[in-house]
């Protein structure tokens, strides 16, 4: 039972950085000038896919003490979300990310017949972002400083794919014109195309900042502690075999830990964004 973000476009963000940004979903929650805990956690359709399946097998289990009742009801719960949204065509992110949590439990739970496998998928996910979290923060790149700065300037996967479709659209009409110049204006046309913005450079400039640099290392921490939490509470309940411990704690810990992170790298992280401090697009320099 896994829990598991659109930002504006890079070029509604100008360098001073003065954009309202609404709500978002996860990190994307954290760059707004306001936060919303329940929109952090994609609102109250995404809370409750998130937690519908682990509400369903722990209770089930509780009552029946049976493993495959509350197995089968709980996968056919998050399937039945991920066909609604198909359905309606609408993000498939939340309730296709819980489905692949809730199958893999399902299925280890399955073929070892003990119940509390259904939870150590997510023992062994929160481990593996616990270490790549610390290391990140050990050689001083901060992952959630990538994470903020890549939703900042706009470099998401669907803006991204905007970019490419309207470049393509642009390069041909665009080919004329760039050949003529260049014949016109010779050295002036390549230095004015060095010129040009890059985006990417905004994932690396914040390095350059020590107040970006200590908030984002700040923000990182904190992840870090939710992991730790997470492991520590519950790994002594699944080797104790304690299932209804294990799954009400999975859930206590699960998205309320996740939406009281959000706010404290919102709080962290919101003063050097507003304050102007977010990396400027670099530029590009021909070798």
């Amino acid at each position: 039972m896994t829990h598991r973000t659109d930002p504006p476009s890079a070029a509604e963000h100008d360098q001073s950085h003065d954009w309202p940004a609404p709500p978002g979903r996860g990190l994307a929650a954290v760059t707004g000038d306001d936060f919303s805990p329940l929109a952090a956690v994609g609102g109250v359709r995404g809370m409750v896919e998130s937690v519908a399946p682990g509400v369903v097998f722990v209770v089930l289990f509780v009552i029946l003490q049976d493993l495959m009742i509350p197995l089968v009801a709980s996968v056919a719960v998050a399937v039945g979300a991920t066909v609604a949204r198909l359905v309606q065509r609408t993000s498939l992110a939340t309730a296709l990310g819980g489905l692949v949590g809730v199958v893999i439990g399902a299925v280890w739970a399955w073929r070892t017949g003990d119940a509390e496998n259904v939870f150590v998928w997510a023992l062994w996910t929160n481990a593996a972002y616990l270490v790549v979290m610390l290391a990140s923060i050990l050689v001083r790149w901060p992952l959630i400083g990538l994470f903020v700065e890549a939703l900042v300037a706009g470099l998401t996967p669907d803006q991204v794919r905007r970019n490419a479709q309207a470049q393509e659209a642009s390069s041909d009409s665009g080919l004329d014109r760039r050949s003529t110049a260049h014949s016109a204006h010779g050295g002036a046309a390549a230095a004015a195309d060095d010129d040009e913005p890059n985006p990417l450079a905004a994932l690396t400039a914040w390095r350059g900042d020590p107040a970006k640099m200590r908030a984002y290392t700040i923000a990182t921490w904190l992840w870090v502690g939710m992991f730790a939490v997470r492991l520590a509470v519950k790994t002594p309940l699944y080797f104790a075999g304690t299932v209804a411990w294990l799954g009400t704690f999975h859930l206590v810990l699960g998205l309320p830990l996740f939406a009281l992170v959000l706010f404290g790298c919102w709080v962290v992280i919101r003063p050097v964004l507003s304050a102007g401090a977010a990396a400027s697009p670099g530029r590009r320099r021909r070798r």
